[in-house]
């Protein structure tokens, strides 16, 4: 009886320690929201279009912070490290994180979203435009077409509310 009473114990331990967390450290629920970064609100949202108006604004080197929404359409396949939001039909923001402190779950393509952080506009390099092709699952020749520097909308989050 003894014996029983210690393997049964030992089960009891075994499945308690075992247990998985569906989130990491960093994310928590927020209302309907999972949180990814530092704490943002979702209120005093910009729609994506609002967003894009404030973006043919800016020149490069300019930089102004802002908090909109938008259905994710890629996301970073290896890592989750970067993601792109649509803001109108035809253009996209490239959202990094800060000091890589969060990554996007890989399964978040055409999740909403809300991003809080700094927008800018910059030219990125073509090594650095494959790359991004590379992570997004592109194939070799889709890669190989990319031969131009590419003046593009950017986004650095410091925190991100997904639905």
């Amino acid at each position: 009886m003894k014996i029983l009473t210690i393997i049964f114990s030992c089960l009891i331990f075994v499945l308690i320690s075992c247990k998985t967390e569906k989130k990491t450290v960093n994310d928590k629920i927020t209302d309907t929201y999972l949180s990814f970064g530092e704490k943002i609100s979702s209120e005093n949202v910009l729609t994506a279009e609002k967003a894009y108006d404030a973006y043919k604004k800016l020149n490069e080197g300019d930089t102004i912070t802002m908090k909109y929404t938008s259905k994710i359409s890629d996301v970073c396949s290896k890592k989750g490290c970067w993601m792109k939001l649509p803001v109108s039909n035809s253009e996209k923001v490239m959202v990094k994180f800060k000091d890589y402190g969060f990554f996007m779950p890989l399964d978040s393509q055409n999740k909403e979203v809300i991003v809080e952080g700094k927008a800018f506009v910059k030219v990125t390099p073509v090594e650095e435009l494959r790359h991004y092709a590379e992570d997004a699952g592109k194939s070799k020749e889709e890669i190989e077409k990319i031969i131009e520097p590419k003046k593009e909308m950017a986004f650095l989050a410091h925190g991100v509310l997904m639905k």
